[in-house]
């Protein structure tokens, strides 16, 4: 059964709940199938009773639904979870203040992540200089961008796994943030292959032509 691809999260108290990294992992294992309490308690390392208090916080936010119920090996009914949306997305403007520097520095380790990729594909040189402060500005800008693409698929309900859902709205945002003038500097040493298999340009360049934003 499809469910809501994204849920942007606005409410500070809910952000509270989704920064605990136990019940990240929660909402990691049960996105790609329903699982049990038991499940959950043995994938994770936790007690029984430790789990079931995260799932009650997850349910009562909203967070989690009971997507199937089924009398297990010892004739015990066994509830298995799972997420109410595929994706779950923290406003970064709704971050309780004592919560954002945590997330800052989720913003500029995805950020890093992303940066990471074009150097291994050499789009970055190797004596490329980056401001740190610079960088802090772009990972929150970037995040802000991560929410507006996820705002479009809030209304859409989804089949596809979380994490190819995530890559799809990070890839956009960060194409977005490329395009604004006010990052074109930043951007400008890093060259990025056209590989647009159907662009009128293909035929008059060669594999190794670049694009310098």
């Amino acid at each position: 059964m499809g469910k809501r691809a994204v849920r942007v999260v606005r409410n500070p108290e809910i952000i509270k709940i989704l920064a605990d990294p136990v019940r990240r992992e929660i909402l990691r294992f049960t996105s790609a199938r329903p699982q049990t309490e038991t499940q959950l308690a043995r994938k994770l390392n936790l007690s029984k009773p430790s789990m079931c208090y995260h799932l009650q916080v997850l349910l009562k936010a909203g967070l989690i639904r009971v997507a199937d119920a089924r009398v297990g090996q010892y004739g015990i009914l066994e509830k298995y979870y799972e997420p109410t949306a595929t994706l779950f997305l923290e406003d970064p403007e709704s971050v309780p203040s004592d919560l954002r520097r945590y997330f800052i520095h989720r913003y500029i380790e995805r950020l890093r992540g992303m940066l990471s990729v074009f150097y291994a594909l050499r789009c970055i040189g190797e004596n490329c200089e980056i401001d740190p402060e610079d960088f802090e500005e772009l990972a929150k800008e970037l995040a802000r961008h991560i929410v507006k693409i996820g705002e479009k698929y809030e209304s859409v309900e989804v089949d596809v796994g979380r994490e190819s859902l995530f890559i799809k709205v990070c890839g956009e945002a960060l194409k977005s943030v490329m395009a604004e003038d006010k990052w074109k500097a930043f951007f400008k040493p890093i060259k990025v292959p056209l590989e647009s298999a159907g662009s009128p340009q293909r035929s008059t360049l060669n594999h190794e032509a670049m694009l310098v934003f």
